[in-house]
This record gives structure tokens, C-alpha cells and sequence, in this order.
């Protein structure tokens, strides 16, 4: 299992840092064994054990094996958090109730999807998460976030990225356990992607441009390709060619 140490548990015992947090935000009530953990930053960081940075050209690897998979979904997590916290923060003035009450609930979702993987990815491979990505290593420059017909774009871009990644790295996952909260993830995101692309243009919510007519299957997407995808969006650069290795 590559860097994973396999637990004696089963679903049910990964799948706590899903469970606990959802009203109070605090996974680190429940992830004991990462309490006096600290996140591995971007810059200043001398810690040996984080084997995930090239000192020589700053790139970030994933890594490999099911701990590389798990670095990977907290990647676009960690973006998708920090997109929809901005958008809570300041809602487009275009924006109607409903759909900014929407949006909240979607920022507390990828909250609760990236604080699970940071718990996860401490408790199960300790010293081989990637570094937290902060404010000033995401760049949004391109997005109007007082404009809803920006912010729509770019979630809908964010979503069906996400579940094209779901997709394309589930088979690469060696623990079954990894696997089911994966597919019970992916099944969130998808319903957010649902209804963006319905308030960007009603019906398109299943259109041929993502599920395809002939199998009737959702758009997968490998690690390689959605990480490229995502790069214009994140300053450091990220490198996934051993995920799924």
C-alpha cells in the first residue's frame, strides 16, 4: 500500500473524519493521533520527513500509491475550499438569496471534504501530506467574484474538474476503504455540478458534454491532465505523474 499503513478498521473507521466534524468544523477533535500536528508550509518548511517537494524546483509531487490518490483529492479540495470560502465571504451583488445560501452550504461541504483529508492522509501516512496551500499560493485574479456570471463559471469549471477526478483516480485506490468514501464524495460533488450548470443554462445539468451518450457514463479525467487543468489556478506547481504508481 505504498505509504499507507493499512488499519485493522474498516470503512467505517476511515470514514470518521467525515462524521464528527459537520457542525462544529473541528476535525481535530477526532483526528488524535495528528492533534499537535502542524501543517507542512509552502515556504520555510525544513521538516525532513515532507519527501513531497523538490527543493531544486519547488514542484510539489503527489506522490504515489494510495497516499499520492489521497494527495491528490486534498489538492483540489483545498482549492475548491478556498474558491467557495471567497465566495461566502464576498457573494456576487447579483446574486439571490437562495443562491447565496446555496453557496454557503457548498463552502461548508469542501470544508468538511479538506479538513478530512488532512486528518486522513496525518493519521494514515504521516509525513507525506502535501503542503497546506495558503492565500498567497492560489491565484483568482481571473475571477470576478462581485459578478455571478463569473463565479458560476469558474464553479462549474471547479466541479466538473472535481468529479472528472473522482473518476479517473478510483481505480488507482488499493484500499476499499479509500475507495467507498471516495464515491460517497464524488457523489457531493456531482450534485453541486448539477445545479451550477443549471443555473448557468437550465437542462445542461447532464448534457453530452460530460456524461457520455453511447455508455451513459460520467466524464473521467487522469491525475496528470486535471492537475494541468487546475494549475492556472494554483502558483506552485503541482506534479501527479506518480499518482496511481
Amino acid at each position: 500500500m505504498s505509504n499507507i499503513t493499512q488499519n485493522a478498521s474498516d470503512e467505517a473507521e476511515f470514514a470518521k473524519p467525515l462524521y464528527t466534524p459537520i457542525k462544529r468544523r473541528s476535525f481535530f477533535m477526532y483526528a488524535g493521533a495528528t492533534a499537535g500536528a502542524t501543517a507542512l508550509l509552502l515556504s520555510g518548511c525544513d521538516d525532513d520527513d515532507n519527501t513531497n517537494v523538490t527543493p531544486a524546483s519547488g514542484t510539489v509531487s503527489l506522490g504515489s500509491g494510495d497516499v499520492g490518490v489521497l494527495n491528490y483529492a486534498y489538492a483540489l479540495e483545498q482549492l475548491e475550499a478556498a474558491f467557495y470560502a471567497q465566495v461566502k465571504a464576498t457573494p456576487a451583488a447579483d446574486f439571490s438569496a437562495t443562491e447565496k445560501d446555496y453557496f454557503n452550504q457548498v463552502a461548508a461541504h469542501e470544508a468538511i471534504h479538506r479538513d478530512f483529508f488532512k486528518a486522513a492522509i496525518n493519521r494514515d501516512a504521516p509525513g507525506k501530506i502535501i503542503p497546506t496551500l495558503g492565500a498567497a499560493d492560489l491565484n483568482f485574479g481571473s475571477i470576478d467574484f462581485t459578478k455571478r456570471a463569473s463565479v458560476l463559471a469558474t464553479a462549474k469549471t471547479f466541479e466538473d474538474l472535481g468529479v472528472a477526478a473522482y473518476n479517473g483516480a478510483g481505480k488507482y485506490l488499493k484500499n476499499p476503504a479509500y475507495l467507498v468514501i471516495a464515491g460517497q464524495i464524488v457523489s457531493v460533488e456531482a450534485r453541486h455540478a448539477a445545479y451550477v450548470r443549471d443555473l448557468i443554462s437550465n437542462g445542461s445539468f447532464a448534457d453530452d458534454s460530460i456524461i457520455d451518450p453511447v455508455t451513459g457514463l460520467d466524464k473521467a479525467m487522469e491525475p496528470v491532465a486535471v492537475i494541468a487543468a487546475a494549475q492556472p489556478f494554483i502558483k506552485v506547481k503541482l506534479d501527479a505523474s506518480q499518482v496511481g504508481k
